[in-house]
């Protein structure tokens, strides 16, 4: 059976002002799926702004709320059918550029590394890593600090 996807990464440029490094963002999904020891059948990574990701928030959540990023796994739903294993990555994260904008010194760090950790978030969300709990929130913050100091090493907090 043919491939259903051109490439199994793919990054879309949606805000109007602001944007990220492709090349890095690359990298960086890179690294993590094989870290993990994964398999990226195809991500989808839009670059966006508050009206689209809760819109988004909204439709698919019921939340009518902002949020920072969003991640949909598309294992499970229509479409080919994903390889037997479970390291399979396959879906959509949706990163709100906007808050990236807006929280990063709240965090004492810069834009471009807030909005880095949304994409790794919305990344470890998609390899099967959940935030309900304190536990959850402490696993994932660790690797997305150990993720973001292995692909932006020279970069601040």
């Amino acid at each position: 059976m043919p491939d259903p996807y051109s490439e199994p990464l793919s990054i879309e440029h949606n805000h109007p002002s602001r944007t990220l490094d492709e090349a890095v963002l690359r990298r960086a999904i890179r690294h993590v799926v094989d870290a993990e020891g994964a398999t990226l059948v195809h991500v989808s990574l839009v670059l966006s702004d508050h009206e689209t990701v809760r819109r988004l928030n909204q439709s698919y959540l019921d939340h009518d709320y902002n949020t920072d990023v969003l991640s949909f796994s598309l294992r499970d739903g229509p479409g080919p059918s994903p390889p037997t294993d479970d390291t399979a990555v396959e879906g959509e994260i949706y990163v709100d550029l906007d808050t990236a904008a807006e929280r990063h010194g709240e965090f004492d760090t810069s834009f471009d590394r807030e909005a880095y950790r949304y994409v790794l978030h919305g990344l470890l969300h998609l390899l099967g890593y959940d935030d309900a709990d304190p536990s959850g929130q402490t696993t994932m913050r660790k690797k997305e600090n150990q993720y973001l100091d292995a692909v932006l090493p020279n970069a601040s907090s």
